[in-house]
């Protein structure tokens, strides 16, 4: 996440010798004093701040193709920092370069939306940055307050899931069967669920909701958009405009909305964020939908209400799920491979993984998952 709203020192553990070596090594006359870490508020990234590097060549500039103008009118020109996005590791399991190539992918995608940072360019995998890193335009803006910045925050997801479906899906994910796909991802995650430490009602309650989730939806395959499946509070900046820009896109895939809906408003979601936390009424939720329906005009049945809430339970149950797989996984030591997923500890500040482990414990723990339940059941009524 690029909290570039955010002005007090990191502690952090971001490779900045590596990253100086490296932009010097595409031709950049960058000096380490206009490197400026941020926060270490996610798992798989580090953030640095640094000014437009308009003298870069080589690998750095091989996506120069995607810099046209931006649907709000400004072009890249107009903005003069960067943020280099060096990964921690693969969520999507990808070795470094097809990591890489998939994140750089994700916002040249997502930028014709117009709610998102610009790509600017890459930093290869080398034997300075193993995983390389992206270059993105930097956002200055605050974070989002909770219910009043939903309208803006759902034109954000409404501009993504409006843009046509390419030709030629790849490198994103686009599975022939999105609703199967992503059962498949939480049977997968709920493997690590006896291994996560839960309590014996937890573990119950858990497994009857994933026993409740429809087989199949109303529509599925032809419900399929590009979706950020990242769509967390925290992932949002709210610029002077009130514009909202979804920071975070290395999970784009094409899918289905309502998964994102779900990620930008379930209680896993709304509370994860120190900076975005809010809990949310019932009716704020409705809203949101009904928003969002409005903003995508011809589409906005694209979905319908018992699909998306059954998108809703599925979006929740993955969330439990990869928390009980962090529980698990999270100890192991930091691959020095550098292939895939890496869920260690080692590679975060203590303070972050102390923030995480808080959150996971908390929407582990049988009160909060009987909450996600009833208002679940509160939803599908809703309709």
């Amino acid at each position: 996440m690029e909290q570039c709203a955010q002005n007090q020192a990191a502690n952090h553990k971001a490779p900045m010798d590596a990253l100086l070596r490296s932009l010097k090594r595409q031709g950049s006359h960058i000096e380490y004093h206009q490197l400026r870490p941020l926060p270490d508020t996610g798992l798989a990234h580090w953030h640095v701040r640094l000014p437009c590097l308009r003298n870069i060549d080589g690998s750095a500039r091989h996506i120069a193709a995607h810099r046209e103008t931006h649907a709000c009118g400004r072009t890249s020109a107009q903005r003069d920092d960067w943020v280099a996005r060096i990964p921690k590791q693969s969520q999507m399991q990808l070795d470094a370069e097809h990591n890489l190539a998939y994140q750089a992918a994700c916002f040249a995608r997502a930028q014709a939306g117009g709610h998102t940072p610009r790509l600017h360019g890459c930093l290869p995998c080398d034997d300075l940055l193993p995983r390389g890193a992206l270059l993105v335009e930097a956002i200055d803006g605050r974070s989002a307050d909770l219910p009043n910045d939903l309208p803006a925050m759902t034109e954000a997801l409404a501009s993504l899931h409006r843009l046509p479906l390419p030709t030629a899906s790849q490198p994103l994910d686009c599975p022939l069967d999105p609703w199967q796909d992503m059962q498949r991802e939480i049977r997968h995650q709920a493997e690590y669920l006896h291994a996560a430490g839960l309590s014996p009602h937890s573990l119950q309650a858990i497994e009857r909701a994933l026993r409740t989730l429809p087989e199949r939806l109303e529509h599925s395959r032809d419900a399929t958009r590009l979706i950020s499946f990242d769509a967390h509070p925290g992932n949002f900046l709210i610029e002077r405009t009130g514009r909202a820009v979804l920071v975070d896109l290395e999970k784009c895939r094409y899918s289905l909305p309502g998964f994102d809906l779900a990620h930008m408003s379930l209680y896993t979601s709304t509370t994860w964020d120190i900076n975005t936390r809010a809990i949310l009424f019932t009716e704020d939720i409705v809203a949101l939908y009904q928003r969002w329906q409005d903003r995508m005009g011809p589409d906005r049945h694209v979905q319908s209400w018992r699909d998306l809430i059954a998108c809703r339970q599925a979006m929740w149950l993955w969330s439990v799920t990869w928390c009980a797989k962090w529980k698990a996984t999270q100890q192991r030591m930091a691959d020095s491979t550098h292939h895939g997923e890496d869920w260690s500890s080692q590679l975060s500040d203590d303070a972050l993984i102390q923030h995480v482990r808080n959150r996971v414990d908390h929407y582990l723990s049988l009160p909060i998952l009987q909450r996600v339940m009833r208002e679940l059941r509160e939803l599908a009524d809703a309709a």
